[in-house]
């Protein structure tokens, strides 16, 4: 069976749509829709490629932002072939319903932020005397991938893929193919000695499109068995990966 990971992070295809905006830097009311419509396919085939599970959602967007590209390509009518502006009848913008989507979601987005940091106020109130709770205070666990998200670790692994692009050899000769667990290792061996690494050196150890994924996807295994801790500073910066050194199990791959 091939190794596959499933990450439960897309909200929605609106939420994509929203960080492909941010991303570009665009203006919500005046969306770019071929620049658009082309990354969101992009994104499309490389989570097929992850083997990554896509909703009917995100293909109906697809289908939606096609249709709406396809209306923009549409010639504009001669005003002079046709009645005085006053009598005519408004041409809807193609992208217009699309824009109060987006802007209806980003505001309940951003409600429901402001909601869960209510809630975690109010839950540090209490209508009880003050008592001394510290020896029912249960230390949380920090999150080792704190502000690193799906979209991240996609663009890393796009810009990856892009920049040590290889060429089909002429002569086919047999290779031995690396399994998962002994990237991990070889991985682990690199942060141990170094200390710290960079996202993009780790990818670029791959020879091929094949050593890439096994690189990445080995990655993500070490992450989620808390084995390394990924940071990037801001949007889009440079990852770097660092030894957990708080795991009493961290030398022992699962």
């Amino acid at each position: 069976m091939p190794y596959q990971i499933k990450l439960e992070t897309f909200e929605g295809p609106l939420d994509l749509l929203l960080h492909l905006i941010e991303k570009e830097e665009m203006d919500i009311y005046d969306i770019q829709i071929s620049v658009i419509t082309e990354q969101y396919l992009e994104y499309i085939r490389t989570m097929q490629s992850l083997k990554l599970d896509i909703t009917s959602e995100f293909l109906v967007m697809a289908s939606t932002l096609l249709a709406i590209k396809s209306k923009m390509l549409l010639p504009v009518r001669n005003e002079d072939e046709f009645e005085p502006i006053m009598d005519m009848d408004y041409e809807e913008d193609p992208r217009e319903e699309l824009v109060q989507r987006l802007l209806e979601y980003k505001k309940y987005k951003q409600l429901s932020i402001i909601l869960k940091e209510k809630e975690i106020e109010r839950s540090q109130l209490y209508t009880r005397p003050m008592i001394d709770l510290s020896l029912y205070r249960v230390e949380q666990e920090s999150n080792p991938v704190e502000g690193i998200n799906l979209y991240h670790l996609i663009d890393a692994f796009q810009k990856a893929l892009k920049k040590y692009s290889y060429r089909d050899p002429i002569t086919k000769i047999e290779r031995e193919e690396i399994s998962v667990h002994d990237r991990m290792i070889e991985i682990m061996e690199l942060v141990e000695d170094e200390g710290i690494l960079f996202f993009s050196k780790i990818i670029s150890l791959g020879n091929s499109k094949s050593d890439i994924v096994v690189t990445f996807l080995s990655i993500l295994e070490l992450m989620k068995q808390k084995k390394i801790i990924c940071v990037q500073s801001v949007n889009f910066d440079e990852i770097v990966i660092h030894y957990n050194d708080e795991r009493e199990d961290a030398h022992g791959l699962q």
